[in-house]
């Protein structure tokens, strides 16, 4: 389950009718255009769906956030387990530090119908278009926000609402097809900050196993 999660966690635009709503979209329009790399920090609440009438378990993780656009990002989990998610442009890695475990998979074929798509991997809106149905939804916790149905019915995201604070990305509610619930609130957000050339190199710790899929 633990890297289900992950992989779900490394797009967006429609026609919609109307002007209801319109400033989430405009939001997304303006993020992907002008927003070129960025830095944060986030919390993430995963909650599982209940089962047998029990409520569901919640999990609650907080790590930093970085990404230069387009298809390069890096999610570094701190608290409670250190993981790492690093995609350099043409491969993606895991790593989990408790096992010593390196997971690695080429980045074209893992991302596709995934939140990394609309934050970090697509380029514009067109390809965004490609994977994604987009509709504006109602503004609420101040945010204004913006839901992506995944093209691909085959894959494991049913849904990711992305939530905006004016042109900067504040969070985002991913719904997998298992009924996990996963959202991540940003904070401290850079926009466009001068990252490190070295920001999105990975290179597997002595002694990691290394698994290629």
């Amino acid at each position: 389950m633990k890297k289900t999660r992950l992989w779900l966690l490394a797009g967006l635009f429609c026609t919609v009718a109307g002007s209801a709503w319109a400033d989430g979209l405009e939001s997304l329009e303006a993020f992907v255009k002008t927003v070129k790399s960025g830095r944060a920090e986030f919390t993430q609440t995963v909650t599982a769906p209940p089962r047998e009438g029990q409520p569901g378990r919640v999990k609650t993780s907080t790590g930093t956030f970085e990404f230069h656009r387009p298809g390069k990002f890096k999610f570094d989990y701190r608290k409670p387990f250190a993981q790492s998610i690093v995609a350099d442009g043409k491969t993606l890695w895991l790593y989990d530090a408790d096992l010593n475990q390196v997971t690695q998979r080429t980045q074209a074929q893992a991302l596709g119908s995934t939140p990394a798509a609309l934050i970090a991997s697509a380029a514009d809106l067109r390809a965004l278009q490609a994977d994604f149905a987009l509709e504006a939804a109602p503004e609420r916790e101040g945010l204004q926000w913006v839901k992506a149905t995944p093209k691909n019915k085959d894959g494991q995201l049913q849904s990711v609402m992305v939530g905006f604070q004016g042109d900067a990305l504040a969070a985002l509610e991913i719904l997998d097809s298992f009924g996990q619930r996963s959202v991540l609130k940003f904070s401290k957000v850079e926009v466009n900050p001068a990252l490190p050339a070295g920001t999105f190199e990975f290179k597997a710790p002595a002694g990691a196993d290394v698994l290629k899929q």
